[in-house]
C-alpha cells in the first residue's frame, strides 16, 4: 500500500462527501476486498439489526448520527452493547460528517477528529490494511500510552484555553501537575481506587460545562484540614499537605472532548506508570517550540520519547526541587513521585499520613 495515495484517496474521499458511500469508499482506501465490501453494502455481512448501523464481524461497528448528536455517548453503548462485543470489530466508527469518532478496541486508542481532517489520520485505521501501528519498544509501554493521552490532553485543553501569557502557562503548568498527582494518588493508595476518575465521571455533567467548578473545589477540599462542612463525595478525599494544592491557581474551562480524555486517562493502570516521564514531558509540551515537536498522535510517541530523553530526563535528574507554590514556572516531578513514595510507605506501615 502506497501511504501518500492512501491520504490522497482519504482527502479526494472527505472532499466529495457522500454520506451513504463514506464507509465502504473507506473500506476500498484501505484495500479490503471489493466483494467483501459488495457483500457487506448488500447486507450479508452486516450483523447489526439497526438502522444506520453496519457490524462486520472483526472488522467495524459502524454508526451514522445525525447532527449534534452524542458521539461519545453513542460510541460508549456500542463499546458495551452485547452484540458488538461478541463480533469484537477491531474499530467503531461513530460520525455526524462533521465530527468522526473512532475507537481501536485492540489497542484502546481513540481518534476524535473534524472528518475534514481524516487524512492527516490516515494511520488510525491501517490495520485494516494488515500493518499495525508503529509502536516505541520499551521497558514500559504504559509510560508510552500515557504519555500520548495526556499530550493530547493538553491539546484540548488549549483550544478552550489559550496559554499566551506566561501566567496562563504557568497556570495550566500547575493544574497538569495537580491533575498527574490525583491520577497517580489512585494507583498508590493516596486516593481509594478510582476515587478520583469517579468522582469526576458521576459527578459533572457530560459536557464539561461544570468540571471547572468541580475540579476547583477538590483542589481546594485536598489542602484543607477541616471535613466536618463536606459533602460525602469530598469528605472521602484525604487531606494532602504540602505546596502542590495550597496556592490557588485559575483551573481550564472543558468541553466533551477534554472531560472524556480526563476520565480515559484515568482509566490507565497508574501503578504501572513512573512519575518521571511527566515532568518531562510537560516541559515540552507547554513550550510552543517543543510542543511542535512532539506530536499528538498514536505515530508520534515516538517523537515524544525522542524529545524526552535527550533533552529533558537528564537534565531533570540534575535539578534542585524548586517549590511547586513558588514563582518559577518548573515543576519537579521527582518531588511529587517522592512524596508519592513517601505516602505510600506510610500507609503500608500504618502511620499518620494526615500530614504529608
Amino acid at each position: 500500500m502506497n501511504i501518500e495515495t492512501l491520504q490522497q484517496t482519504i482527502q479526494k474521499l472527505v472532499g466529495d462527501l457522500d454520506s451513504d458511500e463514506f464507509i465502504y469508499d473507506l473500506l476500498r482506501a484501505y484495500e479490503l476486498p471489493k466483494a467483501s465490501i459488495t457483500r457487506l453494502k448488500k447486507g450479508d455481512y452486516n450483523q447489526s439489526k439497526n438502522d444506520g448501523e453496519l457490524l462486520w464481524k472483526k472488522k467495524l461497528c459502524f454508526r451514522h448520527e445525525s447532527q449534534g448528536g452524542d458521539l461519545h455517548g453513542c460510541i460508549d453503548r456500542l463499546k458495551s452493547d452485547a452484540t458488538v462485543v461478541r463480533h469484537a470489530p477491531r474499530f467503531i466508527v461513530v460520525t455526524d460528517f462533521t465530527t468522526l469518532l473512532a475507537v481501536d478496541t485492540k489497542m484502546d486508542d481513540t481518534n476524535d477528529t473534524p472528518i475534514a481532517k481524516l487524512a492527516d489520520h490516515f494511520d488510525f485505521f491501517l490495520p485494516w490494511a494488515g500493518m499495525e501501528k508503529s509502536q516505541l519498544q520499551s521497558e514500559n509501554p504504559a509510560d508510552i500510552k500515557a504519555a500520548e493521552k495526556m499530550g493530547r490532553l493538553y491539546e484540548l485543553i488549549l483550544v478552550e484555553n489559550p496559554a499566551d501569557t506566561e501566567e496562563a502557562r504557568h497556570a495550566l503548568n500547575i493544574f497538569l501537575s495537580r491533575l498527574l498527582f490525583c491520577f497517580f494518588a489512585e494507583g498508590t493508595d493516596i486516593f481509594a481506587e478510582n476515587q478520583f476518575t469517579n468522582g469526576v465521571a458521576s459527578h459533572t455533567v457530560t459536557d464539561g460545562s461544570d468540571l471547572q467548578s468541580y475540579l476547583q473545589r477538590l483542589f481546594a477540599v485536598l489542602s484543607a484540614e477541616d471535613r466536618e462542612s463536606l459533602p460525602e463525595y469530598l469528605r472521602k478525599f484525604p487531606y494532602v499537605n504540602g505546596g502542590l494544592f495550597c496556592d490557588e491557581y485559575p483551573v481550564p474551562v472543558f468541553n466533551t472532548k477534554s472531560r472524556a480524555l480526563i476520565i480515559e486517562c484515568g482509566s490507565l493502570n497508574w501503578k504501572a506508570i513512573n512519575p518521571d516521564i511527566f515532568g518531562s514531558m510537560i516541559q515540552a509540551v507547554v513550550h510552543t517550540e517543543e510542543r511542535g515537536r512532539l506530536g499528538m498522535h498514536y505515530t508520534s510517541v515516538v517523537n515524544i520519547m525522542k524529545v524526552i530523553e535527550p533533552l529533558f530526563l537528564n537534565d531533570l535528574r540534575e535539578l534542585k526541587w524548586t517549590p511547586i507554590s513558588g514563582p518559577l514556572v518548573k515543576v519537579d516531578f521527582w518531588e511529587v513521585e517522592r512524596r508519592i513514595s513517601w505516602r505510600h510507605q506510610e500507609v503500608h506501615d500504618g502511620a499518620d499520613t494526615t500530614s504529608i
